[in-house]
């Protein structure tokens, strides 16, 4: 009896996970009816012509401000354009600000994180955006 449920699981366990199986590009695939797969991460291995400002936003974050990030989600329900990297209405001064004091659910970046001089690096790089050809 044991051997027969056994069996059972691992056939109703293979069944199941053939539905996540990868799809092309090795995205996931959605399920039908479900919602779109999330976007890979941004990394640098993705933008290997990055330097300066871009290279260090792709390095420190991206992972929260890149389309997949948790950051950007939470914009989004406020912003008609959450990705930092295409709003043109940032200033530097703000990009600084809102890094080093933390903002609505942004915690505060310390400078044992972020230097003074990486930070100004990624400001000034997201004030002259908008940065067109990036992820959305």
């Amino acid at each position: 009896m044991k051997r027969l449920v056994s069996v059972a699981l691992a056939m109703a366990l293979t069944a199941c996970s053939q539905g996540s199986e990868a799809g092309v590009g090795g995205e996931i695939s959605a399920a039908p009816g479900g919602p779109p797969p999330m976007p890979q991460p941004i990394t640098l291995a993705q933008r290997p012509e990055a330097t300066g400002g871009e290279a260090l936003y792709v390095e420190y974050c991206a992972m929260c401000h890149a389309p997949n990030g948790m950051g950007h989600g939470l914009l989004g329900r406020r912003m008609d354009q959450p990705n930092l990297e295409l709003r043109e209405d940032l200033t530097a001064e703000y990009v600084v600000t809102a890094a080093r004091m933390g903002i609505g659910n942004m915690p505060a970046i310390p400078r044992g994180e972020v230097s003074d001089e990486q930070l100004e690096q990624i400001a000034e790089y997201l004030a002259a955006g908008p940065h067109e050809g990036v992820a959305q």
